[in-house]
């Protein structure tokens, strides 16, 4: 689960790190669901299950959100459009960005959880010029279940010269939860997409850490059509413990920052950047002995990173690492953790530094209460 598993699309399927090779989300292999969403046999065969209570898309279970927003010269962006059904709550947009002309829209869940035979789409459509950050209310609680299983997808498109930015709360997966998560991206070659991510392992009850049934997180990236980073993660404890080498070892709480700027000066410069800001104090991708100055460039040496208020709080500790996405299409970071805190900070931390080298202007990080 090293980010450096993310430098080739091609290679971060690998089911050795992340899934047998039957659920590597292939979407020619797997089925789809009514949206064209590829879902794995497992949750195929999950959906099949019989549910107790209000069926799979019934009322209140069917969360969709289809947003549309756009910008005129040097207005800022307006929330053209807008389709939300139960439980997603939509009040309106924030315009108190440090970065002009960019819009703030916060998910609301009045429901609080997300529990067996959910179903939440989001569905983001950036127009040429906009600028827009879609973040949620607070995180998302996925409930023990003992039926069927939760999917969240989320559709990002960013037309020419968009900025687009999703960062939701974490999601906090629970005793015998299963969960789907899916994002596709896409996007013009003159557009930046920036997507954040944290999964932690440990729910509310009173459990050990991965003690659900089934985790799958799927991200999919194409710029002008082309594929350009495809991250699949497939956990399922009983089957497999997480904690081994190959995927979390001794951590609970995974963070990852996708930044998709294919039209930045120097992408390897912003990878650099990127990571030395989350591993400020840490190893910093220095070659080591024996090890050209290139090699330790293109590896992304994976840094601890100790008391430093940009990753966590005095005395935590998180790991992290940052790749180059395939055809210079972007920057991942990973970053592994032992408390959502600490991981969620580190994501910010590098969020608030790719603000900074793409929009001259940092990240609204205070108050955001995470």
């Amino acid at each position: 689960m090293s980010a450096d598993t993310l430098a080739d699309a091609d290679d971060t399927a690998d089911a050795d790190d992340t899934a047998d090779a039957d659920d590597t989300a292939d979407a020619d292999d797997d089925g789809v669901d009514e949206d064209g969403v590829a879902v794995p046999p497992a949750f195929r065969e999950y959906g099949e299950q019989e549910l107790r209570q209000a069926p799979a898309f019934g009322h209140g279970k069917d969360g969709v959100a289809d947003l549309v927003v756009a910008r005129e010269g040097d207005n800022p962006t307006r929330l053209l459009s807008d389709f939300v059904t139960v439980p997603y709550h939509l009040t309106g947009t924030l315009d108190t960005d440090p970065a002009p002309g960019l819009t703030t829209i916060c998910l609301q869940d009045p429901t609080a959880v997300v529990t067996q035979g959910d179903r939440r789409r989001l569905s983001v459509e950036a127009r040429a010029g906009s600028r827009t950050h879609v973040t949620t209310q607070s995180a998302t609680k996925v409930q023990s279940m003992n039926a069927s299983y939760a999917h969240l997808d989320a559709t990002l498109v960013a037309e020419s010269g968009a900025h687009l930015e999703y960062l939701p709360g974490p999601t906090i997966v629970n005793e015998d939860a299963r969960c789907l998560q899916t994002t596709m991206v896409s996007m013009a070659s003159d557009a930046t997409v920036v997507v954040g991510d944290v999964f932690v392992s440990d729910g509310l009850s009173d459990h050990e850490p991965f003690g659900f049934d089934h985790y799958h997180s799927r991200l999919e990236a194409r710029i002008d059509g082309s594929l350009v980073c495809a991250d699949a993660v497939d956990l399922r404890p009983d089957e497999r413990d997480p904690r081994g080498p190959a995927t979390v070892g001794e951590y609970g709480v995974v963070g990852t920052l996708y930044v998709f700027a294919p039209n930045a000066a120097d992408v390897g410069a912003l990878a650099d950047r990127l990571h030395d800001r989350v591993a400020r104090g840490g190893g910093g991708g220095v070659a080591e002995s024996g090890e050209s100055a290139e090699s330790a460039k293109n590896s992304r040496e994976i840094a601890d990173c100790r008391d430093t208020t940009e990753c966590a709080e005095a005395g935590r500790e998180v790991t992290a690492g940052a790749s180059v996405l395939r055809d210079g299409g972007g920057v991942a970071v990973r970053v592994l953790g032992d408390r959502s805190a600490d991981v969620t900070a580190a994501v910010e931390a590098a969020w608030d530094e790719a603000r900074e080298a793409l929009l001259g202007v940092g990240a609204p990080l205070e108050g955001r209460g995470r």
